[in-house]
């Protein structure tokens, strides 16, 4: 399984911080937000990592990152999002790199206390589609919410909702088999004009082969200020 670091956007919700750079290259306690995500990836085996970022920014990710030797990497990889298509957007740059292999892919400002390996490796025993982790937050209004049914499987995922149907954010980080990006061909610009996450993660719910578990430990997307402080605190006690 290879790893994928969705790593653009324009960071507005973090200005003046992200004026001159990346919001993925800010501090967040020791060391730079990108190396967490890194890190999940390593621990979780996954040695063989494209990271997708703004063309811009992808020689001061390089500056930073090397070859990612240093962090446990076997490969590291650069591909260019051009503008603001959304997250699904930016997975698509992937197909090249993919190469019909499964996928683990991250949000590059989401940073969790404990480790994916297992989700990870039910994910390779699984024969086929996605697998989303999903944790209990206390305003689920901000994210992307699961609803389930009665046997307890995922009903259909909520993006942003006014009034939620569970408590049960979906994490941004998403497990995929090689058909994630027919499933991206197929989608439309939602009303913001980009090519939502949750409407690939909602593909395959209607194919009957999304599966889910909760995160253990610890998550935070550190998106704003706030959440980059959070982020930092909880980093610095883990």
């Amino acid at each position: 399984m290879k790893g994928v670091i969705l790593a653009g956007g324009t960071g507005s919700r973090l200005r003046p911080l992200t004026l001159t750079t990346n919001k993925h290259l800010l501090p967040v306690h020791d060391r730079p937000m990108i190396h967490y995500p890194i890190r999940s990836l390593v621990d979780a085996g996954i040695g063989d990592v494209l990271i997708v970022t703004g063309g811009e920014y992808v020689g001061e990710f390089q500056r930073v990152l090397g070859d990612g030797a240093a962090l446990g990497l076997a490969r590291l990889t650069f591909a260019a999002q051009r503008g603001a298509g959304g997250i699904a957007d930016a997975l698509r740059q992937a197909e090249s790199f993919a190469v019909g292999e499964k996928l683990c892919v991250i949000l590059g400002d989401n940073i969790i206390g404990g480790t994916i390996k297992g989700p990870a490796e039910r994910f390779v025993a699984q024969k086929s589609g996605a697998r989303v982790l999903l944790k209990a937050v206390s305003d689920a209004r901000r994210y992307g919410v699961a609803e389930l049914d009665a046997r307890g499987r995922i009903k259909r995922i909520l993006e942003k909702p006014d009034h939620p149907p569970s408590d049960l954010a979906v994490v941004g980080i998403y497990f995929y088999d090689a058909d994630v990006f027919d499933v991206i061909r197929t989608l439309k610009p939602s009303a913001r004009g980009e090519l939502e996450i949750t409407g690939v993660n909602n593909a395959y719910v209607a194919r009957g082969t999304l599966e889910h578990e909760m995160l253990d430990g610890w998550w935070t997307d550190a998106g704003t200020h706030e959440s980059l402080a959070e982020a930092a605190r909880l980093a610095r006690g883990s």
